[in-house]
């Protein structure tokens, strides 16, 4: 599930521990009292994502925010997850960086849906959409999407571990939780994220420090 689904599930004491990529979401969550103790796990990136005839010329963008404007400018149907996701945050952000109000244009299509559903339809209308390198890996062969866009610091994207506070939640498993966030950022988690390397590609990048 997305950023938004996750973090409100943690909130009502569903889950013991979330895995999300919304820095300020996720520190707001612990400074809301809902979880402690967040540790940085992984990182990739994101990438943009369009039909191979790119006809919004966005191979030629200088950086992140050209490049969204290149697809505004062109009204080249493009696809958001329109879900309250991590992603569907950075995305917006771009946005709201260049002071266009992507939504309710022709062009925009809002989803609501997960990534592996967003990558499918936008390939179906041959449109622009943001994801991450990981998504975009396992869905490539089957989308025709290609990278467009990537490498502007901005579109860093990391991931972060958080227990569920167990003073909130005394009935949660504070204990397994506490056991799945030490394996995974302790040596042999880290050798795992590391790893993984589908297609031969490594996807994700162990957090410094941890």
């Amino acid at each position: 599930v997305g950023r938004g689904k996750a973090l409100k599930w943690a909130e009502s004491g569903d889950v013991d521990v979330v895995l999300v990529h919304d820095r300020r979401a996720e520190d707001a969550f612990v400074a809301a009292g809902h979880g402690i103790d967040r540790r940085g796990l992984m990182y990739n990136d994101f990438v943009l994502l369009g039909p191979r005839s790119d006809p919004a010329g966005v191979r030629k963008s200088s950086d992140v925010f050209d490049a969204f404007r290149r697809i505004a400018g062109s009204q080249v149907r493009f696809v958001s997850r329109g879900d309250d996701s991590g992603t569907d945050r950075m995305e917006k952000s771009y946005w709201q960086r260049l002071a266009i109000p992507a939504g309710g244009n022709r062009w925009y299509v809002s989803a609501g849906l997960g990534m592996g559903e967003v990558l499918m339809m936008a390939g179906e209308m041959q449109a622009y959409t943001l994801s991450d390198r990981a998504t975009h890996a396992t869905y490539s062969a089957r989308t025709g999407l290609e990278i467009v866009f990537q490498g502007d610091p901005r579109m860093f994207n990391p991931y972060g571990l958080i227990a569920v506070n167990p003073r909130k939640y005394p009935q949660l498993n504070h204990t397994g939780a506490r056991a799945l966030i030490d394996w995974l950022t302790g040596p042999a988690g880290r050798a795992a994220i590391s790893a993984f390397r589908p297609h031969g590609e490594q996807l994700f990048f162990v957090s410094p420090g941890n």
